[in-house]
């Protein structure tokens, strides 16, 4: 023990007297090693006639004007203040369109409870107003034949009117708008969610979307009277809820791709993919559109003429013997053409057709303003446009190219024809 604390004593005296030897080195100059050394600032004389030879004559340094240096920032402080301004303005649109995706939820619920409601009202009513004509025929005379007559004729009117305004409105038809939008808005929802996530917003995104939620509000509107949708227009067109001129500005992905995943036979391929399109699912709809719509003028004609001629037949009961036939047979027919009209929902069928002649044209006008654009690196990425275009087919990539491959080969052998035709001609 007595050894260990000499030989601690030891080195804590040559420690200290080691941490003296090094502080005296440092407070005297004569001792300091050379890396000790410190250079001295040059004197203000040094300064001034250094300036004088360097420095311009007409140089005043009142003139030097201490700013820092931000001229390389500006423009990157400007983009990232409209870029976040961008995507306050998208939040803001977000909130509207979710808004507006659950009103055309709710109302569509409600205008699909309408048509039940009121199919049922007037199914009940003409069947009552027809058994009371029945009644009113086996009854004889006096006060029950009159009291018969009478409610069959009211209740028979009350039904045509409210044929009318059914065979008007069309609730069928108004619910599958209404569930067109609310899936719409959605899908532009989750897009613009998208936008926000994947690259940095711009005012071009937010002009975008704001053209998308107008077409949307224009195409599906919200009010009953006043901007409804002609449920019987004269000419079918497919359904259109997108702007009129579609945008294509894909966001580039770093400097400039060499063709950005695209071919001269994929172009081909989208091309082909169009004419396919147009020629085939966009007119077959349309066509299947056209001939609902006939079955559905003729059905909302016939239901009101029905109910119309049987409270006639009623009002007749007891003078005329055909007025029973009248009051009761029409009645039924008025029935069943109901029940098949609006519970067959035949305006659904229409919207329904309408709705994927638009969802076809669609694709074709995407297609189209996606090859518009002459740069390849402009455009989206063609292997994954590519796919995107195959699953909305609902098709694999080897049926999508087979489909073109086959469209190819009968465009080609059609204009073959055409053109021996016109030799055989000359």
């Amino acid at each position: 023990m007595a050894t260990l604390q000499a030989s601690s004593l030891l080195s804590s005296s040559s420690c200290s007297a080691s941490w003296r030897d090094v502080k005296a080195t440092l407070h005297n100059p004569k001792l300091q090693p050379a890396h000790f050394s410190v250079p001295k600032l040059p004197n203000k004389d040094i300064v001034d006639e250094f300036n004088r030879r360097n420095l311009p004559q007409n140089f005043s340094s009142t003139q030097i004007e201490m700013k820092p240096k931000v001229s390389g920032f500006t423009r990157n402080d400007e983009a990232i203040t409209s870029n976040s301004m961008a995507v306050k303005e998208l939040y803001t649109i977000l909130e509207v369109i979710a808004d507006r995706s659950e009103m055309h939820k709710n109302i569509g619920t409600q205008r699909d409870n309408w048509n039940h409601l009121l199919l049922t009202s007037v199914n009940g009513i003409t069947i009552t107003a027809a058994t009371m004509a029945g009644l009113a025929a086996v009854s004889g005379g006096g006060a029950p034949l009159l009291a018969l007559k009478l409610s069959s004729s009211l209740l028979y009117m009350a039904a045509t009117g409210i044929l009318m305004v059914m065979n008007k409105i069309q609730p069928s038809q108004l619910a599958e708008e209404q569930r067109n939008a609310a899936r719409l808005f959605k899908k532009l929802h989750a897009q613009i969610k998208n936008t926000i996530a994947l690259k940095n917003p711009t005012s071009n995104d937010v002009h975008d979307a704001m053209d998308k939620v107008l077409a949307l509000d224009k195409a599906y509107p919200l009010p009953l009277l006043g901007t409804m949708l002609d449920k019987f227009p004269g000419s079918v067109e497919p359904a259109v809820w997108w702007p009129k001129q579609l945008k294509s500005h894909h966001e580039k992905l770093g400097g400039k791709v060499e063709r950005n995943g695209w071919s001269e036979n994929l172009e081909e391929e989208m091309k082909e993919i169009v004419g396919v399109l147009k020629r085939k699912d966009t007119a077959e709809y349309v066509r299947l559109s056209k001939i609902v719509l006939k079955v559905n003028k003729i059905l909302a004609f016939c239901g009101p003429l029905f109910t119309g001629v049987a409270a006639v037949g009623s009002a007749f009961l007891g003078y005329r013997s055909w007025a029973v036939v009248l009051g009761v047979t029409f009645g039924a027919l008025a029935t069943a053409v109901n029940t098949l009209e609006h519970g067959g929902q035949v305006g659904m069928v229409f919207e329904m057709y309408r709705s994927s002649a638009g969802f076809f044209k669609l694709m074709e006008e995407d297609i189209e303003s996606t090859l518009k654009d002459e740069e390849a690196d402009e455009r989206e990425n063609g292997e994954l446009y590519e796919v995107k275009v195959a699953l909305q087919l609902g098709r694999s990539l080897s049926e999508l190219r087979k489909l073109a491959s086959a469209s190819s080969s009968s465009s080609s052998r059609n204009r073959e024809a055409k053109e021996e035709f016109a030799s055989k001609l000359f």
